[in-house]
């Protein structure tokens, strides 16, 4: 099983549940926070995977609430922590 620090964004930051992350989509962006994070075998490394209404294909994915209330997962290498 993978560790969560073996799941990063695009600048090699680590993705933990609860983070904050940010991608550009089609002219635009959709940023939230992570619910949950899974390897590439499928299995969970952190959140509870529990409220997850989407199916996961082709891991490691990392799933969040985007801005308008959309559940989406990722690429981690797609993602990044937004600037404070």
């Amino acid at each position: 099983m993978a560790s969560s620090t073996d799941i990063k964004d695009k600048e090699g930051e680590a993705i933990h549940a609860g983070d904050t992350v940010y991608t550009k989509i089609r002219g635009g962006g959709r940023e939230g926070e992570v619910e949950t994070v899974y390897d590439k075998s499928g299995g969970v490394v952190e959140g509870s995977g529990e409220g997850v209404r989407i199916d996961v294909k082709h891991p490691p994915k990392v799933v969040f609430t985007d801005q308008h209330g959309h559940q989406v997962s990722h690429n981690p290498g797609t993602l990044t922590h937004p600037k404070k």
